[in-house]
C-alpha cells in the first residue's frame, strides 16, 4: 500500500486549509480500506472523504484514509422506481446530474451540495426541502474495532434535521462504503415551494417544470449566492437553522415580528440562521483572511491563508453575538476536526 508522509491536505478540504497529515494514503475499494485498517504500526487513522462538511483545526498527526472507492449500479427497478446503489467516493453532485440524465427523480433538489456520496447519511443532507431519508434505502458500512460490515437501514440512522445515528453514538465506530437509494422514473414527486425555486422557474417562463428544470433553478439560485469552494475555501452553511419551541417562537416573533421562520410542527419552527446573522452584523464581515459571505451570512470563507482556528474563533463570535441580540443559539453544521479527530464528517 502506497502510504505517502507529510502531505498538505489544502486540495482535499473546501474550506482550503493548509494542515498536513503526518502519513496519507488513498483507499479506491472496500477491501483497501479494510487492509488499511488492519495496519497496527499506524494506531491512529482519520477517515477523509470530501472534506467539504469539515473544518481542520490543525495539523492531523495520523494515518489518513482517504476514501475514493467509485461506482454506481442499479440494484433493482421496474416502471416506476430504480435502486441504487452508490460507492461513497462518487461526487453527490456528479450522481445527481447522472440521475438526472437518466430520468431518475428524487435528487434534483439537493442538486450542488458539495462533498461525496458517503458522507451523506452522516449529515443527513437535505436542500430546498427535500432531505437525504427522503430517498435513502439502506448504507454499508466497516466497523472500525472489528472490522465486520453493517447494513444500516433508514431506521438504523435515526435521521433528524441535519442529524443521524452517525453523528452521535456511532460517531467515529463506522465508515460507509456505499448508499443505496430508491428513486422514482415516473410521477415524480416535484418540490418548488421551499426557498426561491418558485421565482426561479417563474423567471425563465417554466410554468410545468420537470425534475431537471427543478435541478437547474436550485443551481442558479446556489451559484447566485454561494461561492464557489475553487475560488474563495468554505464548506457551505456552517450553521444550522435554529428549531425554536412554540413559547420561545411567540417571544421572538413579538420582538422581531418581520423575522422569517418555517413551520416545523404545531410546537416547533424554524428560524433562518443567515438572517440572524446578518441582524447581529456580521454579513460581509472579515477578520484577516476570515471572513463571512457578502451574499450569504450562513457561510464563513478563508480568503486564502486564514487557519482553521481562526475559522473556528470567528465562528464563536458569531455564536456569541447572536445569543446576545436573539436568545437563540445558533450551533455549527460543520464537523471541527482536531488534531485527534477520526472522521471528517
Amino acid at each position: 500500500m502506497d502510504i505517502q508522509k507529510e502531505i498538505s491536505l489544502k486540495s482535499y478540504n473546501t474550506f482550503g486549509i493548509d494542515a498536513k497529515a503526518r502519513y496519507f494514503i488513498e483507499i479506491n475499494s472496500a477491501d483497501e480500506l479494510w487492509q488499511a485498517l488492519q495496519l497496527e504500526e499506524y494506531p491512529e487513522k482519520f477517515v477523509l472523504s470530501g472534506g467539504s462538511n469539515m473544518l481542520i483545526a490543525g495539523d492531523i498527526n495520523a494515518l489518513v484514509l482517504h476514501i475514493n472507492i467509485k461506482g454506481i449500479e442499479v440494484v433493482k427497478e421496474d416502471s416506476d422506481q430504480v435502486i441504487l446503489k452508490i460507492m461513497a467516493g462518487e461526487n453527490w453532485h456528479t450522481l445527481v446530474l447522472w440521475t438526472l440524465e437518466k430520468g431518475y427523480g428524487g435528487l434534483e433538489n439537493m442538486s450542488l451540495i458539495p462533498g461525496n456520496t458517503g458522507t451523506a447519511p452522516i449529515q443527513n443532507i437535505g436542500a430546498y426541502g427535500v432531505e437525504l431519508r427522503d430517498t435513502f434505502v439502506s448504507c454499508e458500512a466497516i466497523n472500525v474495532d472489528d472490522l465486520t460490515l453493517r447494513t444500516f437501514t433508514k431506521e438504523d440512522c435515526r435521521f433528524g434535521y441535519r442529524d443521524s445515528y452517525f453523528k452521535n453514538e456511532g460517531k467515529g465506530k463506522y465508515i460507509i462504503t456505499s448508499v443505496t437509494l430508491q428513486l422514482t422514473k415516473r410521477n415524480h414527486r416535484r418540490n418548488t415551494s421551499y426557498g426561491a425555486i418558485e421565482s426561479e422557474l417563474e423567471k425563465k417562463g417554466i410554468s410545468d417544470p420537470k425534475i431537471k428544470d427543478i435541478s437547474n433553478a436550485v443551481i442558479a439560485i446556489r451559484q447566485s449566492k454561494l461561492p464557489d469552494p475553487k475560488v474563495l475555501g468554505n464548506s457551505g452553511s456552517f450553521f444550522k437553522n435554529p428549531i425554536i419551541s412554540e413559547s420561545e417562537f411567540h417571544t421572538f416573533t413579538k420582538d422581531h415580528p418581520n423575522a422569517p421562520f418555517y413551520t416545523i410542527s404545531a410546537d416547533s419552527y424554524k428560524i433562518p440562521a443567515g438572517w440572524l446573522i446578518e441582524q447581529a452584523g456580521y454579513k460581509g464581515k472579515r477578520f484577516g483572511d476570515a471572513g463571512i459571505h457578502k451574499k450569504q451570512a450562513l457561510v464563513l470563507v478563508n480568503y486564502g491563508n486564514a487557519t482553521g482556528q481562526e475559522i473556528i474563533d470567528l465562528a464563536w463570535k458569531i455564536i456569541e453575538a447572536v445569543e446576545k441580540k436573539f436568545g437563540i443559539r445558533i450551533e455549527p453544521e460543520v464537523n471541527i476536526i482536531g488534531q485527534n479527530g477520526n472522521y471528517d464528517q
